[in-house]
């Protein structure tokens, strides 16, 4: 390679694992993400650390645990958000000479000094939080206040978002993505897609509206998936598709609450929960000549290590805030007898700790802990119901039981107790007050 990598990242909102081919049989067509997963690798058990919107994205961002950065759940409007000391991708790239763009949601802090142009981001538009944060999505009075804005360059140009402008994000973000290719194709760029699709309210262009025959969430999927395709073809016309590392995942699971506008997934429970329905999330990624074309990889690895392993490609510095993700370039590759560096990823739900995956994603150990599950799910945008539940401690053989169903801690207790001291280490690092709090 003659010229430092590029990077594109498309970040979903709330897509299911199961929500795309050639995951999962779907009851539509998503050709470019199996065009892309032909050109690179699918990754089955790829996790983020907090199965909830902006604790995510700041994970995925800086390389850090949210109990490092302290972001937590969904931030509100106007919130600060995540703390400037945390270096984003964008800043960590740019200071390497890199170009910088984000389109789409951002969701990591709404002032000043924390919306993307401060963060290291050349170029930008989208919403600062989520869509459903809006006076018109059923059940949220409590935002009638904020107008959803669109921002772009650092400017509102939209200062209340209509129901009709929400059917054009999908279409507005790849198009300033596509415009972003062409425009830079020349220099180094790192390019973060963070779409606000599929997240209730769920909104598709015309141009796909009715188009799967499988229902609007259908529809969007197909969208994204066109979006998909658009940013392809954008880095193959540009003659940099040879030259470029693209991820296609998602910020966590779905959001099971709506019915038949939320995604899929085959694992135990969803969003909202520290289960792997809400923390795996499918992972596509392609690198011409280095991750091997048309293959699949059952070896886990989570969102905070891409920054890390990003910057030992690019041959990018790390920046000087400590941060918890490591270079996992080894496993993303499938080189034979590599082993993931972690010992341990944690799992979190807002600011409750509720567990460990080993670091090689053979073991889960829950901590006890109450989660919400579905008792009756909604309908055409309006949320369901959830009620409580409880799980005792617990061990899961991820290897033979992904689904999470069998306690297996009696039968294994030196893995258990391996993995609950890494537990209590990190509980009393992160979560535990200090006593003059």
């Amino acid at each position: 390679m003659s010229r430092q990598p590029n990077f594109v990242i498309m970040f979903l909102d709330d897509s299911g694992w199961a929500d795309f081919r050639p995951f999962w049989p779907t009851e539509y067509p998503t050709p470019n993400v199996e065009k892309l997963a032909r050109q690179g690798c699918c990754y089955r058990q790829f996790y983020v650390p907090q199965a909830i919107c902006s604790a995510s994205r700041a994970s995925l961002l800086t390389g850090c645990y949210p109990g490092r950065t302290n972001v937590f759940g969904a931030i509100p409007p106007r919130a600060r958000g995540l703390d400037p000391s945390f270096a984003t991708f964008g800043e960590v790239f740019r200071e390497a000479g890199y170009t910088t763009a984000v389109f789409g949601k951002w969701h990591v802090g709404d002032q000043p000094e924390t919306r993307p142009p401060a963060r290291g981001f050349d170029e930008s538009c989208g919403l600062m939080y989520s869509n459903d944060m809006w006076r018109h999505h059923p059940g949220t009075r409590v935002f009638d206040k904020y107008p959803l804005q669109f921002w772009e360059n650092g400017r509102v140009i939209i200062e209340d978002v209509s129901p009709e402008q929400q059917r054009q994000l999908t279409t507005w973000y790849t198009e300033h993505a596509v415009s972003f290719i062409h425009r830079h194709s020349a220099e180094p760029f790192f390019l973060y897609i963070p779409h606000s699709m599929p997240h209730v309210p769920i909104f598709c262009s015309d141009k796909f509206e009715g188009k799967s025959g499988a229902g609007l969430y259908a529809d969007v999927m197909m969208e994204i998936d066109w979006s998909l395709g658009e940013v392809l073809k954008a880095l193959e016309a540009a003659g940099v598709a040879d030259d470029t590392f693209v991820v296609f995942t998602s910020d966590n699971g779905p959001w099971i609450s709506y019915g038949n506008h939320a995604g899929k997934t085959p694992y135990r429970e969803a969003k909202g929960t520290g289960f792997d329905g809400g923390t795996r999330s499918a992972c596509v990624m392609s690198f011409p000549g280095r991750i091997p074309p048309a293959t699949v990889s059952e070896r886990a690895f989570c969102s905070v290590d891409l920054l890390p392993t990003f910057a030992h490609i690019a041959g990018v510095p790390l920046p000087d805030n400590p941060i918890d993700g490591l270079d996992v370039w080894d496993v993303i590759v499938g080189r034979p007898g590599a082993k993931n560096p972690h010992e341990y990823y944690p799992v979190s739900n807002g600011r409750k700790f509720e567990g460990v995956l080993s670091g090689d994603g053979k073991w889960k150990l829950h901590l006890p802990h109450s989660y919400r599950t579905l008792a009756e799910a909604g309908r055409d945008g309006r949320p369901g119901r959830y009620e409580q539940a409880f799980i005792e401690l617990s061990l899961f053989d991820m290897e033979n039981d992904p689904y999470e169903t069998t306690n297996v801690i009696d039968q294994y207790p030196e893995v258990a107790a391996r993995l609950q001291a890494f537990a209590e280490v990190h509980e009393a690092r992160w979560y535990t007050p200090p006593d003059n709090a």
